[in-house]
């Protein structure tokens, strides 16, 4: 008796020892707990989604790859799975297991003794509490604090929050951390189209999941997903039948179809940077934000491939550089192939590095490292002319394969175009690179953009970061100033020798043609088609350096133009998305608009924070639609330049296209307006135009400014780019004329002087006048069309004509402000003439 009552009092002791032992543990161990209350309201860092404007995906940008998805959105079989997996008694379990624990503990009795990690016997509770508040480390302390804080947060948060918290929050291997990440990164599918064995293959990650790689350890992932489904069947949330017709799946996984994904590299850094100066890095990377952009992808698609195909075309032009490697010829030369490194930007243009295994008259025979053989025919080798140096240009046309290459070498290949559809072509990466603005012209919308050959050999965006010299494309803006300013297309300046004088301590500025020639009186339309220099300088003169000022910083080309008789011909500088957007706004009659690549924002809870319209439609939101007309939008936008002067300088425009530089673009057969520009020693060439509802710019360029040869200008080198684009993107579009604003006079004059025309005159078009600015004279019957390229012009310009380079001029310059007035306008008896309609087709020829 005296042993029994020993006995109990030795266990009443023990049982109070242990309880002060454990009041104590918790007393120290749970003074500095984190606050665990916070995560009744927590929001995981979730992934900003980056849409085109056909809703498919463009870009994503998070620290953590995670689509938060509330626990009630989620299927029973998604929640099912995990349970099974990872804590089977989690819905009974006060937040730890103590069964487990002991069971744990015994095993990691011998697993100690042998040097291994212990094994784990966390309960879902207790990873919430591991990765929300206490971290990684391994040792008993985190294990004791794990488990205050889970035994706490089942007081105070539900089941359903704590399972919610723990699903979106789990990594799950290949960036993606949250179940609806992994689900899309797997089987490219949201998580209520999952089947049995897909859910159970995520459940079976969160243990491993680099060691349950589908794709590298695919014998260990499926036999870890059919463990789950055994346990998913064991715990009663699935048939033995469900699980045997899971387990017998083939584990694939898909990745996400390219028809969901856009790709536009340039476009997307543009909206990276953009919401990055607007929120901040925190909000783009781990807020959730929803972002809707302009972006057409198959606009994109098309400018892409026509401003490579360009660059292509140029760097042809000018030779072959040589090939990207050579390896000796003999031994297993695939396996050395396979050793080179590849070549930035071939993939994008689908090529691809080929072995020369030899030549012949044919061509070259070439050998790929998976072991196919083909041959680049003759007719794709001729245009590799050997670049001997920039003085002494080319080498001869090639006449045998082996004037190109010889075996050993490796070179770019990509299908051949001039072979019918067999063989393959010679290729090259082209040095030049350059940039291609697409936009709406009504609102502003930029809907594809391309900033170089390739956004993996240069991030730089030559599209909205390079500021470049404008040249010529600025003709437009000084001849719409000039219509403002009482001149009309038809009046005529002499083109002849012309010094400026600049100002006190300044040398004189004594501009010239391209063709270093004088083509005597012109009509202001003729020294746009046919890009005029020493007329356009005189105009800027008279004018005055101001107007010329006022119209560029109108347009937005330049916050403020240096007042500098150089600017009149493009010595400034600015970017192509900024010149495009300048061009659209002629385009459209006139009306400012801010070039926008975001539509809309919306924060991780759906609340729109940002909207690009910002018009006010007070019968847009929660209306039935019964076929009633739609509500009209206010038009709030800026008129900068009056309809009737825009609308003028917009007819010349397609003048340029028909007579002038970009007569290249004319064989797209509708109406286009456009000009060239070509920088001295053409070292920036540009291209920019449009339809009446769409407008793109082109910039051709080197990175850093060197001569493109000697007759290269925006009409041979840009506005190729322009056409294949535009030939592209309004294939499938009918013709529509440019709107002509009301109160113009549509007038038949001769296209040579600008006068009337004589009985019998057939080079004849309609001219845009203001009312009482027509003109009254008739041509006489003798004066002959001055104004059309020569022939030395046309044998050094082919297949374009004469485009003028800027004439620099140091930036110091200055002159003094406007000076003489434009002539006054002859009131004779008025000539033949017809009031424009507002929707005519006046100006087309």
């Amino acid at each position: 008796m005296h042993i029994v009552r020993l006995l109990f009092s030795l266990v009443v002791l023990a049982v109070i020892a242990v309880g002060v032992l454990a009041g104590i543990t918790v007393w120290y161990f749970g003074r500095d707990l984190p606050d665990y209350k916070q995560l009744a309201s927590y929001q995981p860092p979730i992934v900003s989604s980056v849409y085109a404007g056909d809703g498919r995906l463009l870009a994503q940008y998070a620290t953590e790859k995670r689509i938060f998805v509330p626990v009630s959105a989620m299927t029973h079989l998604v929640t099912n799975a995990f349970v099974a997996a990872e804590d089977k008694d989690f819905y009974t379990h006060p937040g730890i297991n103590f069964l487990s624990i002991a069971r744990a503990a015994l095993t990691d009795l011998t697993r100690l003794r042998e040097n291994r990690r212990p094994v784990g016997a966390s309960t879902i509770t207790q990873q919430v509490a591991k990765n929300f508040l206490l971290g990684n480390e391994i040792s008993l302390k985190r294990k004791i604090k794990e488990a205050l804080v889970a035994l706490r947060m089942e007081q105070v948060l539900s089941k359903q929050r704590i399972l919610e918290l723990y699903l979106n929050e789990i990594y799950l291997g290949r960036g993606s951390y949250g179940v609806a990440a992994a689900s899309l990164t797997y089987f490219n599918k949201p998580l209520d189209q999952l089947d049995i064995a897909e859910a159970a293959f995520l459940a079976a990650l969160p243990k491993a999941p680099n060691s349950y790689n589908p794709d590298r350890y695919p014998e260990a992932a499926q036999d870890r997903r059919n463990w789950v489904v055994d346990r998913m069947a064991e715990d009663g949330f699935i048939t033995e039948a469900q699980a045997k017709a899971a387990k017998a799946e083939p584990l694939v996984v898909v990745k996400r179809s390219v028809s969901d994904t856009a790709r536009a590299p340039y476009f997307a850094e543009e909206v990276r940077r953009t919401l990055v100066a607007r929120y901040g890095e925190k909000a783009l990377y781990q807020g959730g934000l929803t972002v809707r952009t302009s972006l057409n992808p198959k606009l994109q698609a098309e400018a892409n491939v026509a401003l490579r195909n360009g660059l292509i075309a140029y760097d042809r032009r000018h030779g072959w550089r040589g090939p990207v490697d050579h390896l000796k010829p003999g031994g297993d030369w695939r396996e050395r192939l396979l050793q080179v490194p590849p070549v930035p930007g071939a993939d994008v243009a689908g090529w691809q590095l080929a072995y020369v295994l030899g030549t012949e008259p044919a061509g070259a025979r070439i050998g790929f490292a998976d072991g196919g053989t083909g041959l680049i025919p003759m007719a794709e080798l001729k245009w590799a002319r050997k670049e001997l140096n920039r003085e002494n240009g080319l080498g001869p046309v090639p006449r045998r394969p082996s004037d190109v290459v010889e075996p050993g070498d490796v070179v770019l290949v990509g299908p051949a175009a001039k072979t019918g559809g067999g063989g393959f072509a010679l290729e090259q990466i082209p040095e030049v690179s350059g940039a291609i603005v697409v936009m709406d012209p009504h609102t502003g919308r930029v809907l594809a953009i391309s900033g170089g050959f390739s956004y993996e050999i240069s991030q730089f965006d030559r599209a909205t970061q390079a500021y470049r010299q404008i040249g010529s494309a600025i003709k437009p803006f000084v001849y719409i100033a000039a219509f403002q300013h009482g001149f009309t297309p038809s009046s005529q300046l002499m083109d002849e020798p012309v010094v400026i004088d600049q100002g006190p301590g300044l040398p004189k500025w004594t501009p010239s043609n391209y063709t270093h020639k004088f083509y005597g009186l012109l009509t202001l339309r003729v020294g746009v088609e046919q890009s005029r220099n020493l007329i356009t300088a005189r105009l800027g003169e008279t004018i005055g350096l101001n107007a010329v000022g006022h119209s560029l910083e109108a347009f937005g080309i330049m916050d403020h133009m240096p007042r500098v008789y150089s600017m009149v011909l493009g010595a400034g500088e600015t970017t192509p998305l900024r010149l495009t957007t300048a061009y659209a706004i002629l385009d459209n009659g006139g009306k400012r608009i801010t070039p926008t690549l975001i539509d809309r924002v919306q924060d991780r809870n759906g609340t729109t924070i940002y909207r690009a319209d910002e018009r006010k439609c007070d019968g847009c939101e929660n209306i039935d639609y019964h076929g009633q007309q739609p509500p009209e939008l206010p038009d709030d936008r800026e008129q900068i330049v009056d309809p009737q002067s825009d609308y003028q300088i917009v007819s010349v425009m397609q003048g340029v296209v028909q007579y002038g530089t970009g007569r290249i673009v004319s064989s797209l057969g509708r109406p286009i307006a456009g000009k060239t520009g070509t920088t001295n020693d053409s070292k920036d060439t540009w291209f920019l135009g449009f339809s009446p509802d769409l407008a793109a710019g082109v910039f051709v360029g080197f990175d850093n400014p060197r001569s493109m040869g000697a007759h290269e200008t925006g009409a041979s080198v840009a506005a190729p780019i322009f056409r294949d684009f535009m030939a592209t993107a309004l294939k499938d579009t009918p013709p529509v004329p440019f709107r002509t604003p009301p109160g113009l006079m549509m007038v038949r004059v001769d296209h040579s002087t600008g006068k009337l025309p004589y009985p019998g005159d057939r080079n004849v078009i309609l001219e845009a006048f203001k009312p009482g600015t027509e003109p009254t004279i008739v041509t006489d019957g003798g004066e002959g069309p001055q104004h059309f390229v020569d022939d030395e012009d046309a044998a050094s310009l082919a297949p374009t004509g004469g485009e003028e380079p800027v004439e620099s001029l140091p930036s110091t310059a200055s002159v003094s402000s406007e000076t003489s007035q434009p002539p006054p306008v002859q009131e004779i008896s008025p000539g033949p003439r017809q009031e424009a309609p507002s929707t005519g087709t006046g100006g087309l020829y």
